[in-house]
């Protein structure tokens, strides 16, 4: 490995998308404006990417963050002026599926917090900003997976304590992590297979199915039959699918529940409760900020989460913590009738914060920041008990 020369590098922090969506829309066009002005290419690009990023336009946003990587593959998001831990984000060019979006588990905290993009076709710069732990912040996918396996060579030696080593991130693969935790007692995780389309019409209906990389329920669809899958590929053309066998997890009132667990450092925090009328279950089309009794249920849920569901799958969560080996987790999960715990995904790059509307979800604050006070233990604990090298 190149020697890694360690500074500090005095940067112009920007400001992220975590800061972004709390500006009120008024005051949009003034941060553009201000972005416009930056005298910096790199970092005006980049403050684009954050800002466009926030307001949802994720195509222009990746736009501009391709010029910004082209000028320069180190930036700095604005926190502390004195920060107590100097936090490096290992990260690859992409949106908030393609690495851990860390801005919004520090926010408002005393950790500064580094952003160094790995690039396919260029080396590290010969400089890095000194830090007190680095974190993998790359989500597993075949985009990434080239940038992870070169960073695997690069970490064995690096001068800094990590989090989430790459060989532990390729867990999180939906087979993958079928194959790793189906035999854990308490879980029931659906039997998943990556399939090219000419072997899917082998399988047992109905399962559930989706292209290869995708998230947030893109391309995610219920087949009953494979009668089906013609219409299905026509709409979701894609070389190979993850194909899960479905599992019927609603409740007995006919709803459909589905909780996000942090799992930091072996434990797990809760982050949201969404709950449906539809399988497909995702906080905003659940309709939870329409839904007062929804809401309710999920506050009810996340302020007895220590005592009640941590306690009842502890031993579950304790294995699955054990075998994907990622200090930083994100676990979407839900329960079967019969009590055991049902896990959708593990991702590294899952979505944890505290944006929801203050008025709406009063219960969210002080629980939400159990998780964020669990993630600066970690490093924290991390740092301390890895002295700096020389």
């Amino acid at each position: 490995m190149p020697e890694i020369r360690l500074e500090e590098i005095e940067l112009l922090p920007i400001l992220s998308s975590a800061s972004v969506v709390r500006v009120p829309a008024a005051a949009i066009p003034d941060l553009i404006a201000q972005a416009l002005a930056d005298s910096d290419p790199a970092n005006l690009f980049m403050r684009m990417f954050h800002l466009l990023q926030a307001l949802g336009q994720q195509e222009f946003a990746l736009d501009m963050q391709a010029k910004a990587l082209e000028r320069r593959s180190l930036y700095r998001l604005s926190g502390p002026s004195a920060p107590a831990i100097r936090l490096l984000a290992l990260m690859g060019p992409g949106d908030m599926m393609d690495n851990t979006p860390l801005e919004y588990l520090v926010e408002n905290s005393d950790i500064r917090l580094d952003q160094l993009f790995l690039l396919p076709d260029q080396a590290l710069p010969e400089i890095i900003p000194d830090h007190d732990v680095a974190l993998v912040a790359l989500s597993e996918s075949d985009k990434n997976r080239p940038l992870l396996t070169r960073l695997e060579s690069l970490l064995d030696a690096w001068p800094r304590p990590v989090l989430n080593h790459p060989r532990h991130i390729a867990h999180c693969a939906r087979d993958t992590a079928y194959r790793l935790l189906n035999d854990i007692p308490g879980l029931l995780i659906p039997e998943t297979w990556r399939l090219e389309s000419k072997r899917i019409r082998n399988c047992a209906f109905p399962i559930t199915i989706r292209p290869v990389d995708t998230h947030g329920g893109k391309g995610l669809a219920k087949l009953d039959s494979a009668d089906e899958l013609d219409a299905y590929f026509e709409l979701n053309p894609a070389v190979e699918y993850f194909v899960a066998e479905y599992v019927d997890y609603r409740s007995n009132d006919g709803l459909f529940r589905k909780a996000r667990i942090a799992l930091i450092d072996g434990q797990p925090y809760a982050c949201h409760l969404a709950i449906s009328e539809h399988w497909i279950v995702h906080y905003v089309p659940a309709g939870m900020s329409l839904s007062a009794p929804k809401r309710a249920e999920e506050a009810a849920w996340m302020e007895s989460f220590d005592n009640d569901f941590a306690v009842r799958h502890r031993a579950a969560f304790n294995t699955i913590a054990a075998r994907l080996g990622l200090d930083y987790v994100v676990l979407d999960c839900g329960e079967t009738q019969d009590g055991r715990l049902l896990l959708f995904e593990a991702d590294n790059a899952g979505w944890v914060h505290a944006t929801d509307p203050i008025d709406l979800f009063p219960h969210k604050p002080e629980i939400m920041q159990k998780a964020f006070d669990a993630f600066r233990a970690m490093l924290a604990n991390r740092s301390a008990n890895n002295p700096r090298s020389p």
